[in-house]
């Protein structure tokens, strides 16, 4: 039975913060709002969590993961990132984005891509999902909540506990969340490249 935690949005409780790092520690799986919608989380080199979320969204090892960072910098750490690419990551961080980049030895082998050996990183715009991060001191691991044989995310935290209770460890309650993933942008080669369209802006990277 998973534990419930109803959040501030603007000033989230630092005793549920605290407690909801110790669940992903101890190698939990929670269900977390983002600035765009529901996400999956646990600790980056917790492999068992990790086969736990791909059970929940009925993924293979092909699927791509998403590392959930806290700035800029700690993208740097996890990819390679030249000039060119910290200046338009700066201009579109925080937001709704996760940005492909060629990953950097930090990134544990399972979290590539098989063949690019790529990874998904993103810096989301939300007071929780910092506060998160700013205790765990390190990335998280994230997938979005898209259930298996359903094309959009869930976004009532309720419906959420429901149906997930007896799958993951914890579910913050931050409120209705949106029911829109990040806009995914490739930025491995020259020229930038939509993935996925989704609630982020991405106009700019339109020909």
């Amino acid at each position: 039975m998973s534990q419930f935690f109803t959040i501030h949005t603007e000033n989230p409780q630092k005793r549920l913060i605290h407690q909801a790092v110790s669940i992903i520690r101890e190698g939990g799986v929670i269900v977390y709002p983002t600035d765009s919608c529901y996400a999956l989380g646990c600790h980056i080199g917790d492999k068992a969590a990790l086969e736990r979320i791909r059970r929940i969204r009925k993924v293979d090892s092909k699927h791509n993961f998403t590392l959930t960072c806290r700035d800029l910098g700690e993208i740097a750490t996890y990819a390679k990132v030249d000039n060119t690419v910290y200046r338009l990551l700066k201009s579109f961080t925080p937001g709704a984005y996760t940005f492909i980049l060629r990953a950097s030895r930090e990134v544990p082998r399972r979290l590539l891509h098989p063949k690019k050996r790529t990874i998904g990183l993103r810096v989301p715009e939300n007071n929780i999902t910092q506060a998160l991060l700013d205790e765990l001191n390190e990335p998280l691991m994230t997938s979005t909540l898209i259930l298996p044989d359903e094309s959009e995310p869930l976004i009532d935290p309720y419906e959420i506990r429901e149906r997930l209770e007896h799958d993951v460890d914890l579910v913050l309650d931050g409120g209705f969340c949106g029911n829109e993933p990040t806009t995914v942008i490739d930025l491995t080669e020259i020229k930038p490249e939509i993935i996925r369209k989704g609630c982020g802006d991405y106009s700019q990277f339109e020909e």
